[in-house]
């Protein structure tokens, strides 16, 4: 619920990033790498009919990212789970899978040696091996402290100041021997289970592997993000803007060595798409930094773009400023309306003129088909889905969630 409301009224892994639903990155960097088989470990109906309905068996996502032969998609039987470490017990045992699997995050973003990843997992005969990455603010994640070796001596989820002696920490990518299906399967994990009434890797089977002895090892990222909250979405969009992660985008970019892609694949969206690179040439947009635009996407003249990604289908006003934001697709913004270092969810109405103009600033963040009125200023506020946000109101570090909220803020 960290991505809130992005994820109110959509599972989290398909919330919209860099157009398209988050989780492709980490299924294309996989499949890429010859992964053919993938289990959706789907909790709730949210989560199992977004991701059934976008992925189904795997050929429209095979095709769109030419694998060859096609990946097979799998999605987690009508059993409930306590916890991810219980989702892959489920499903391994469901579908009798028998070899190495890996386990990935649903909102991670990474690049990944498979080939030496799996090398360095059997050169030290590991149960477990476990991707790790050094950061700063390490007691918000699961961190690890290793020997020389990188054998995991001690693993402790989410720990406090006093408690932290490692900057390492648990990227949330997991390759478990087959060994690990007849563990997890164990009277010892069932009897732990049925007392915490949860089984996950982090806070439970992890502990428990390094506590009991059992070869687990680490791994180091070099490129790793965790787009759970507002602030690492946008700081993941800004550096895979500028390169740090392949973008997969098939055109070509609109300026010489510097990344600003507009797309379009029919002749209706290549006929905006020219539109845009016109425009650009003719000083009537400005486009700094690097920046992503979506197809049939429609910019008004004097409109500045900088560091931001605009999704599919999206109509921009005249003169208005966007920073460091992203704006997701069939979206409306008027003219004159400024966003920066926020973003804006699918189908949202932004309403601003001359005499009004509209201001998003601060990690605010617009839940999906939202419509905001002329001359609202909104600083690090958060809009749950379909609300109607009045003329002129000014919200500061708010979390708009229903009418009661809006109604009583504005009165």
């Amino acid at each position: 619920m960290r991505l809130r409301p992005l994820s109110e009224d959509v599972a989290k892994p398909v919330v919209r990033f860099l157009n398209r639903p988050l989780i492709e990155f980490s299924m294309a960097t996989l499949a890429e790498q010859g992964i053919r088989d993938f289990i959706f470990g789907e909790k709730g109906f949210t989560n199992y009919t977004n991701i059934f309905d976008q992925y189904g068996e795997g050929v429209g996502f095979s095709a769109k990212y030419g694998i060859h032969p096609r990946v097979h998609i799998k999605h987690q039987t009508d059993l409930d789970d306590l916890g991810n470490a219980d989702s892959y017990r489920l499903n391994i045992e469901y579908y009798d899978v028998k070899d190495p699997v890996i386990v990935v995050q649903s909102d991670n973003l990474f690049n990944i040696d498979l080939e030496d990843f799996v090398k360095k997992h059997e050169e030290k005969k590991a149960l477990v091996t476990i991707a790790l990455v050094k950061v700063d603010n390490p007691e918000a994640y699961g961190v690890v402290e290793t020997d020389d070796n990188l054998r995991v001596k001690k693993f402790v989820e989410k720990p406090s100041i006093k408690e932290n002696r490692s900057n390492l920490i648990n990227a949330g990518i997991y390759l478990l021997s087959p060994e690990v299906r007849t563990i997890a399967s164990s009277d010892r994990i069932r009897k732990m289970v049925e007392e915490k009434k949860r089984f996950d890797f982090g806070y439970d089977f992890i502990p428990f592997l390094v506590e009991n002895d059992f070869p687990v090892y680490g791994y180091k990222l070099d490129v790793w993000y965790d787009v759970g909250t507002p602030e690492n979405y946008l700081k993941a969009m800004v550096d895979v803007l500028h390169g740090k992660l392949d973008i997969r985008v098939t055109e070509e970019r609109i300026l010489p060595n510097k990344n600003v892609w507009v797309q379009g694949y029919s002749d209706e969206s290549q006929i905006r798409r020219q539109q845009i690179i016109a425009k650009h040439k003719e000083g009537k947009i400005s486009i700094e930094g690097a920046a992503l635009i979506g197809r049939h996407t429609t910019i008004g003249d004097y409109t500045r773009i900088s560091d931001s990604n605009i999704d599919n289908y999206s109509i921009i006003g005249q003169n208005v400023t966007i920073e460091r934001s992203a704006i997701m697709d069939a979206v409306k913004i008027g003219d004159h309306a400024k966003i920066s270092d926020s973003i804006v969810g699918r189908k949202t109405i932004i309403d601003s003129c001359l005499e009004k103009p509209t201001v998003i600033e601060s990690t605010s963040v617009i839940g999906n088909a939202v419509r905001i009125k002329e001359g609202c200023k909104l600083t690090g506020t958060k809009v749950c889905p379909d609300l109607v946000i009045p003329p002129d109101s000014v919200y500061v570090d708010k979390f708009l969630q229903d009418y009661s909220d809006v109604v009583q803020l504005v009165s």
